[in-house]
């Protein structure tokens, strides 16, 4: 009987962890440790998101340093993973008939080797990734997922990477240990109400929470690739929360893990 792999979003933070060693690191490393060893993963990041569903093809996906102003050494960071042609022509069909672009040209960007590298350090499995479809509502991504709930049941560990609250503008740079604003406190703390709740339509519908959505994520990015790891959680499925904390004051660095 093939193991159930667990579906896990990351709230990834700076992309500076990657070169850090700090509690949500270890955190990342220890979940690492514990879980199966999947046969390949699939990452929704918050840093592929465009016009169209598209799905990564390579062979050889390269590390994408899909930012600026930050140190040389994190600009020379590489995550060597191969990547699966099978497994991405796999999902396209799985999506079927959503029409799902199979993409040569985009590697692996940060929010999704941020996170790997301290999950799978050995960069020794498959990596594959669907790009956020950003003229889609929530609904459609937390729909788009169920789709593929059959890739857990395969091996494969789906990880969403993004944060439950994202606020640049608020960001203390510098200052990791920031307090976390209020906004953020209360949005991130209802939407884990929801999730424990297994209430999901009110997740996917997080706009609903006024003001304290508006601060918390000023735009969708980084909230969609929650929607698809809850859109795979199977009935009656438990769901944990092995990272908690803020960084920065505005990023909440919530693990949310399904199974």
């Amino acid at each position: 009987m093939s193991t159930l792999m667990p579906a896990i979003f990351f709230g990834h933070g700076n992309p500076m962890i990657t070169l850090s060693k700090n509690a949500y690191t270890e955190a990342w490393e220890k979940i690492g440790r514990l879980m199966s060893p999947p046969k390949a993963v699939l990452s929704v990041s918050a840093h592929w998101y465009i016009a169209r569903s598209a799905v990564t093809t390579s062979t050889a996906p390269s590390t994408i340093h899909d930012f600026g102003g930050f140190t040389r050494e994190l600009h020379e960071v590489q995550y060597p993973a191969p990547g699966s042609p099978e497994l991405a022509r796999h999902i396209k069909d799985l999506l079927s008939p959503v029409a799902v672009e199979l993409d040569n040209d985009w590697g692996l960007d940060h929010g999704t080797w941020t996170v790997l590298r301290h999950l799978i350090p050995k960069a020794d499995i498959p990596v594959v990734q669907l790009s956020i479809d950003r003229t889609k509502p929530a609904e459609y991504h937390y729909e788009l997922a169920k789709s593929l709930v059959s890739l857990r049941e395969d091996g494969v560990l789906v990880i969403g990477s993004g944060n439950i609250v994202h606020n640049l503008h608020a960001y203390a740079w510098g200052n990791n240990a920031a307090k976390p604003y209020d906004w953020g406190v209360r949005f991130e703390n209802k939407i884990r109400e929801f999730i424990r709740a297994g209430d999901d339509a009110n997740v996917v519908a997080f706009e609903k929470l006024g003001e304290d959505a508006l601060f918390s994520a000023p735009t969708p990015d980084h909230f969609l690739p929650l929607l698809y790891i809850l859109g795979l959680r199977k009935e009656s499925e438990t769901v944990s929360f092995p990272v908690e904390g803020f960084d920065g004051g505005s990023m909440s660095m919530l693990t949310v893990q399904v199974g």
